[in-house]
């Protein structure tokens, strides 16, 4: 057990504040309390110019970090926007925002630049925020904090109970979120959600301080917040679950049509792709390569709730899949800009296989004294390139400089680059 779980489970780390009026709080040996209602209530939705600008007002005039949160219609909606925003600050209160209703709240974000940014797992909230105008240039990741200090469990709810003695309601989380008007217990779920992030963020900030950590984790906030956009995927369409089935180049144009077609009509309609052909029949339909739509309808994923109509887009799809030129139709694979398949190294290039193998072996332990998971020491994407193309002396400096050059932070250098060292400076077996 690392001296984070000690703490975890240690009621110095547990706080009473954001506990209900006239609640004792919480300490070790007691029960979670379930938090039940917010302190102020459940507050009105804005949802128009004029609440807007008097809330905007207060949350500037408010004082220390806020706490942001954003819910989305994943599974039911097509994208990834905000269908409400939380934020809740010291000397403002809680606030519900309609997105929909504002879509533009630039002007919010203008107005807590500069302030601290409380968010839990931000990189999930982060790109709907930006749509919306909203950018932190400073902020605190509740998540990763946890992460960084070693809890085993890092969601809002358990990490909540763990630290704070509190039990959240999270029945809400998978809901519809553009439904309208949205329903009370959705809305107290959501103010619920913001009520004692700061108070988290807090403690978490005493125990990163604790062990030691404290710098590092700014530095990871730092990156998350100085992040740019990330790039458009390319080829999506390879990420169809049950790809690993499809072999054949004539069979991959197949899902790339069907993917294509299906994603311009969820747009269209504003659905989750899921909800307008599931992945299965995607790949089923490539599997089969059907020569009609009455072939299609016997696919599954085609049955009779598919409407003669809608067969027939989805036919046209193969044929125009089945019509391609050789030239045309896409490799099996996507072009590999790093370093091969780790299971290919041994036969491809023995004395890398060795060296990732003994990096491996050393981050590992690493990790596991400093009490934390090893992607967050340093992702093994990088370690994967560093040891398949090494510097061409191998000393602390080189290294140092390769780990930096493939975006590792400051104290993961400090910490992961003596181990990369002994690694690269390993005789080949």
């Amino acid at each position: 057990m690392t001296d984070a779980h000690d703490t975890a489970a240690d009621s110095s780390l547990r706080t009473t504040g954001g506990a209900p009026p006239d609640d004792g709080g919480s300490s070790a040996t007691e029960a979670p309390i379930p938090l039940l209602e917010p302190r102020e209530g459940i507050p009105p939705v804005i949802a128009d110019e004029t609440a807007l600008a008097r809330m905007i007002a207060a949350f500037e005039a408010g004082s220390g970090p806020v706490a942001v949160d954003a819910e989305r219609a994943s599974g039911y909606r097509y994208g990834q926007r905000a269908y409400l925003v939380q934020l809740r600050r010291e000397g403002a209160g809680t606030a519900l925002i309609d997105p929909v209703a504002c879509p533009d709240l630039s002007a919010l974000g203008d107005a807590l630049s500069g302030v601290e940014w409380v968010l839990h797992a931000a990189t999930q909230d982060l790109p709907c925020l930006r749509e919306i105008g909203m950018v932190p240039t400073r902020l605190f990741d509740t998540e990763l904090a946890g992460r960084l200090a070693g809890f085993p469990r890092v969601g809002l709810g358990a990490m909540v109970e763990s630290v704070l003695g509190f039990v959240l309601e999270k029945g809400h989380s998978a809901v519809d979120w553009s439904t309208r008007p949205l329903p009370e217990p959705w809305l107290r779920y959501a103010a619920l959600d913001v009520e004692l992030l700061v108070d988290l963020r807090d403690a978490l900030e005493k125990e990163l301080d604790r062990q030691g950590k404290l710098e590092w984790a700014r530095q990871e906030f730092d990156a998350i917040a100085s992040a740019p956009p990330p790039e458009p995927r390319k080829d999506p369409w390879r990420r169809t679950s049950g790809m690993h089935k499809v072999r054949r180049r004539r069979q991959l144009a197949v899902v790339r049509e069907l993917w294509q077609t299906r994603d311009r009509i969820a747009q269209r309609r504003d659905v989750s792709p899921g909800k307008v052909l599931g992945d299965a029949a995607i790949v089923e339909a490539a599997l089969a390569l059907p020569a009609n739509v009455h072939a299609l309808a016997a696919l599954n994923g085609f049955g009779h709730r598919v409407g003669k109509r809608q067969l027939e887009q989805w036919q046209a799809a193969v044929d125009r899949a089945k019509g391609l030129t050789e030239a045309q139709l896409p490799q099996p694979g996507q072009a590999v800009t790093g370093p091969p398949p780790p299971r290919a190294w041994a036969d491809k290039d023995p004395a890398a296989a060795a060296r990732l193998s003994a990096a491996r072996a050393g981050i590992s332990a690493l990790a596991e004294r400093l009490g934390m998971p090893q992607e967050n020491l340093i992702t093994p994407d990088t370690v994967r390139r560093v040891c398949w193309e090494p510097p061409a002396v191998v000393d602390t400096e080189s290294v140092a400089a390769a780990l930096a050059g493939h975006g590792a932070r400051p104290w993961q250098v400090e910490q992961v680059a003596p181990v990369l060292v002994e690694a690269l400076s390993a005789k080949e077996a």
